[in-house]
């Protein structure tokens, strides 16, 4: 299924673009960020992401469908 991703701060430095469109078998946000971190080599874990799918917040373990739009977003320094 295709899927877009949106990446911000150091997610979007080490996969190299701020967004895409990715074919993947992943059935959650889970298995996509998996799948992600073998492709680009992001080393931030689950536990320090929040992930959004179509603009609303959402669990890690929730059923993706073809044309979902997700956003992993990673922790924001303040200052």
């Amino acid at each position: 299924m295709q899927l877009k991703i949106q990446y911000y701060a150091l997610m979007r430095e080490q996969a190299g673009r701020s967004e895409e469109s990715l074919e993947t078998s992943a059935a959650t946000p889970a298995d996509l960020y998996d799948e992600l971190i073998r492709r680009y080599g992001f080393t931030l874990t689950r536990e320090q992401l929040k992930v959004a799918v179509n603009s609303e917040f959402s669990d890690w373990s929730r059923r993706l469908t073809a044309g979902d739009a997700v956003v992993f977003i990673p922790p924001v320094a303040g200052g």
